[in-house]
């Protein structure tokens, strides 16, 4: 099983934002540090996913653990609904997504265990222009 640890973080709200992703697959480990232009944190969050999801799909992997510290992102994911309107499309694209995979689980993970797509996330907010 292919591990997935994802991050979004944002420099204001909004402001300046990035998304870091880190996978594990076998002994392997791919590292991504992607800028996401100006959004909330919580925005970021539901982005970070968002990409790392894509990047799964574009690699061919079918069978990913998601393992994110945004409690937001992990409740919205387990219960299939958000709150707050602004997160629905969001929320709506990422069901869509998890579709296209064998197996899909999304699992919460304290901060301390998230600290790589942490840095790459936020090497990410730095890389907006």
């Amino acid at each position: 099983m292919i591990e997935v640890y994802f991050d979004g973080a944002s420099a204001g709200t909004p402001g300046p934002s990035g998304a870091g992703i880190f996978i594990k697959t076998g002994g392997n480990v791919e590292r991504y540090s992607i800028p996401l232009g100006l959004m909330t944190n919580h925005e970021a969050e539901f982005h970070a996913l968002i990409k790392a999801m894509e990047i799964c799909i574009e690699k061919g992997y079918r069978t990913v653990s998601f393992r994110t510290d945004s409690e937001l992102v992990n409740r919205a994911i387990e219960k299939e609904f958000v709150k707050n309107k602004n997160f629905a499309p969001l929320l709506e694209k990422i069901l869509k997504l998890s579709d296209q995979f064998d197996l899909f689980f999304m699992k919460w993970i304290p901060s301390s265990e998230n600290k790589t797509a942490d840095i790459l996330a936020r090497m990410a907010v730095r890389k907006n222009n």
